[in-house]
C-alpha cells in the first residue's frame, strides 16, 4: 500500500470513528430531552426511579464522550509534535540523534497512554448509552404496571 492510499484510510478510518462518537453525544442528548419532556408536569415519586438511573446513565454517557473527544485529540496532536521530533523539525529535540531518539520515547508513551484513556472513554460512553436505555425500558414498563394496577 502506498502512502498515499494509507493516509487516505487513515483519514477514512478518523472520520469515520469522529461520527459514531458525535453520534453517540447526540443519543445521550437526545434521550434526557425525551426524558424531560415526558415527566414534564409528573409529580416526584419512587416509580421514576429507573428512569431517574437512565438519565445519570445518559448524562455520563455524554461526559465520557466529551473525554474521549478531548483524549483522541490530546493523541492527535501528540503525534503531530512526534513527527516533528523524528524529522528534526523540533527546537527542543533539535537534530542530535540521542536527543531525537528519547524525546520520541517519551512522546510515544504519551500518545499510548492518550490513546489508552480515549479508548476507555469511548467504550464507556457507548455503555452507559445501552444502561440507560435499558433503565427507560425497565421505567416504562414500571409506568404502564403502575397506571393498569391504578397505582400512584
Amino acid at each position: 500500500m502506498t502512502d498515499q492510499n494509507e493516509l487516505e484510510v487513515y483519514r477514512q478510518l478518523r472520520t469515520s470513528q469522529d461520527k459514531y462518537t458525535y453520534f453517540l453525544l447526540a443519543a445521550a442528548a437526545s434521550a434526557v430531552a425525551l426524558s424531560v419532556n415526558r415527566t414534564t408536569g409528573a409529580t416526584l415519586s419512587y416509580w421514576q426511579t429507573p428512569l431517574g438511573l437512565a438519565v445519570l446513565c445518559w448524562g455520563l454517557s455524554f461526559y465520557f464522550g466529551c473525554r474521549h473527544i478531548a483524549y483522541v485529540n490530546s493523541t492527535l496532536y501528540t503525534n503531530s509534535v512526534l513527527l516533528r521530533v523524528q524529522g528534526g523539525t523540533r527546537p527542543v529535540a533539535g537534530r542530535s540523534p540521542q536527543a531525537i531518539a528519547a524525546d520520541a520515547e517519551r512522546i510515544t508513551r504519551e500518545m499510548e497512554a492518550n490513546s489508552e484513556d480515549a479508548n476507555r472513554y469511548g467504550h464507556w460512553q457507548f455503555r452507559l448509552l445501552i444502561c440507560g436505555a435499558l433503565l427507560y425500558i425497565v421505567w416504562h414498563v414500571l409506568e404502564m404496571a403502575r397506571v393498569t394496577l391504578g397505582g400512584s
